[in-house]
């Protein structure tokens, strides 16, 4: 692993205006670098979570070499391949899914988040038919009382930790104010348009989460409940349909001290920010979920390929506003509308160099990779 600390000195760094450019990576010199570069470096990778295809893993995949050379601080797996339209992208069975874990462990030295966004019912990557356990949405759960929340969370907390998956995005915690919100309400993601029942469930959530050794991720901060667009397929304002009341479920989560990663929505909500989707929002990130709500853990950006930041924000300008706005875990799922091999790449030469010519600040990324490597000793997983 030592020839990695020789990674990258750039000839010329190429960026584009979209989110996912097929345009070749330029090719890193291997050159010694400074300590401090190195750490850096290093930093740089810890911040991205990134996704591949591939049920199995070889020496020609694209993530071995995002994880042994570009220290990337973790994987997210998808069921469903979307540049493609085809299936078992990363998920076919069991079996395939533990042994794909352990490999991408085996080559991160254990040190890897492996993510998947398992919440039940509608939105799960392992499904029943690949031979998982069904299980039900948010809402079915609740509406059996505390014992149904509580056998499906351990249900799902059970899989998880059977296939070596350590990161699940769950539970939602968007308070159902819009029942016809295609993406929320429409889905059953919500436990119920009661901010303090969906706060109740979300606790029963993360206490079987934490039981399997899991890291819980609240979503989709500051709340995507009242919408009635969906971001993935472009910019959704929910400035005037949004309520105070969809903030209760993180304020008390958060005071209670069981929260250890936020997932921040693409949303644009003039209410708490400004023009800007909330995952790009200083005034969000930083004003109302750091200073406000007082949360100290890993803020996590919704993927970054979805429409509402890939359609309108250039592929630097993405990463620059996301880290200025104060999000430690950049989601470069390469499940948007095409696939980029090249995503790390591109994204470290990118960071690197908006640090080096005083754009990003070196001790904010030092920061948020701390974070990082805290929630991972925390885990046991570095």
């Amino acid at each position: 692993m030592k020839q990695s600390f020789f990674i990258l000195l750039f000839i010329v760094l190429t960026t584009t205006a979209c989110g996912q450019s097929s345009t070749p990576v330029p090719q890193p010199i291997l050159s010694t670098v400074s300590s401090s570069d190195e750490q850096l470096l290093r930093d740089i990778g810890e911040m991205l979570l990134v996704g591949f295809r591939g049920t199995t893993l070889n020496e020609t995949n694209h993530i071995i070499r995002d994880i042994q050379q570009y220290h990337i601080g973790g994987v997210i797996l998808f069921e469903y391949d979307a540049p493609t339209g085809t299936r078992h992208r990363n998920v076919q069975s069991p079996l395939q899914l533990r042994n794909l874990c352990a490999d991408l462990q085996k080559y991160a030295d254990g040190h890897l988040l492996i993510g998947i966004d398992q919440e039940g019912g509608n939105v799960v990557r392992m499904r029943a038919r690949d031979g998982f356990p069904a299980t039900k949405s948010a809402q079915a759960t609740a509406q059996g009382g505390d014992d149904s929340v509580t056998r499906y969370a351990a249900l799902i907390a059970d899989q998880l930790h059977a296939a070596g998956l350590n990161l699940n995005f769950a539970p939602c915690v968007d308070v159902n104010i819009n029942p016809s919100c295609p993406v929320i309400g429409k889905l059953g993601r919500s436990f119920s348009a009661d901010p303090t029942a969906v706060t109740h469930c979300a606790t029963l959530w993360l206490n079987q989460l934490h039981r399997k050794h899991v890291i819980g991720c609240l979503k989709h901060f500051p709340g995507h409940g009242s919408a009635s667009g969906d971001t993935h397929a472009g910019l959704v304002d929910v400035t005037k349909t949004w309520q105070d009341k969809e903030l209760q479920p993180y304020r008390t989560l958060i005071d209670k001290g069981i929260v250890d990663m936020v997932m921040v929505a693409h949303v644009i909500n003039r209410n708490l920010g400004d023009d800007l989707p909330a995952s790009l929002s200083p005034s969000i990130v930083k004003e109302i979920l750091r200073t406000q709500l007082g949360f100290d853990g890993v803020i996590v950006t919704d993927d970054l390929a979805m429409g509402a930041i890939a359609r309108h924000y250039g592929f630097e300008e993405t990463l620059r506003m996301a880290i200025q706005a104060g999000c430690d875990l950049l989601c470069l799922s390469n499940n948007g509308n095409s696939y980029d091999a090249d995503v790390v790449p591109r994204a470290v030469q990118t960071i690197f160099r908006l640090v080096k010519d005083g754009t990003l600040s070196a001790d904010q990324i030092h920061a948020s990779a701390e974070r990082i490597r805290t929630l991972k000793k925390k885990y046991q997983l570095n």
